[in-house]
């Protein structure tokens, strides 16, 4: 059971939560000013979980004809044969269902509009067969997260989660692209639609980092609409300085940090706006 456990994990890199979970208490504490009763941010957690989960497992089943033939995902348990594909589509619809679950012990607007990011989250995987612009759909669901907080929290949607979420999904699509920097030959040649394998890496350097800056200027307006202090402002500084350091490791000629930069940088990057944002409310 536990090697089972372990096999799950790796399929919908589990680690990876880092990257959506500290921006989601960062929401928390942005819409409600402090910290909620703990049974909300309980299911707050476990919404962001299951989806995240629900999300990575559409993808592994959906690509899974991709990944059999594309050399970087060899090792993957999905390709191996470790996880059989009706065994990913159940994860999927398990993980949504406890999605949907979580969302209805915190109101019903929440489990009523619940639908909407589990549709998100099919649609991304399927985004790449029929649109270069694929990311923004992955940014999409990360521009949920926020509105949904502020929904499971207060009822209504906070004009500074709107600005959180764009800050969200412009962060979220711009890695996505560095990402996808890897499989710009493989997608060329299975006809997978992404913009590096439509526009190549020097524009998708560009596109990239515009997206990043869009994400240090929506960040900037969540602090002002939400009325956030020094402490705020001064660590969105220097959470756009790693943004720079992570464009300054991929260069045109040499994507050999990629990983570097996706995983490590920004998992730094969501930590430290979580911190901030705690920081800022109590001090």
């Amino acid at each position: 059971m536990i090697r089972k456990l372990k096999i799950y994990a790796e399929l919908v890199k589990f680690e990876h939560t880092i990257f959506a979970l500290p921006f989601a208490i960062a929401s928390v504490f942005i819409v409600y000013k402090g910290l909620p009763k703990l049974d909300k941010l309980f299911w707050i957690i476990i919404a962001l979980v299951a989806g995240r989960t629900a999300g990575m497992a559409f993808n592994r089943f959906f690509d899974l004809p991709f990944d059999k033939l594309n050399p970087r995902s060899q090792n993957w348990a999905s390709v191996k044969g470790l996880v059989k594909p009706v065994e990913i589509f159940i994860l999927a619809i398990i993980s949504s269902v406890g999605l949907m679950f979580s969302a209805y012990n915190l109101n019903k607007l929440a489990f009523y509009l619940s639908p909407v990011a589990i549709l998100l989250l099919v649609i991304y995987p399927l985004g790449k067969r029929f649109t270069n612009f694929v990311h923004l759909i992955l940014g999409a669901v990360y521009f949920v997260i926020p509105i949904a907080v502020s929904v499971a929290l207060l009822g209504r949607v906070e004009i500074s989660a709107i600005f959180l979420g764009l800050g969200m999904a412009f962060w979220v699509a711009g890695f996505d692209i560095l990402y996808a920097l890897q499989d710009i030959e493989f997608d060329k040649k299975v006809g997978l639609h992404s913009i590096p394998s439509k526009f190549g890496i020097k524009k998708s350097l560009v596109f990239a980092r515009t997206f990043h800056f869009l994400t240090f200027i929506f960040l900037i307006l969540t602090g002002y609409f939400a009325k956030l202090g020094t402490i705020y402002f001064v660590g969105v500084i220097i959470l756009s300085a790693f943004l720079v350091y992570e464009h300054s490791l991929i260069k045109e000629n040499d994507l050999s940090k990629i990983n570097k930069a996706f995983f490590t940088i920004n998992g730094y990057v969501s930590i430290l706006y979580m911190v901030v944002v705690i920081m800022d409310v109590y001090f």
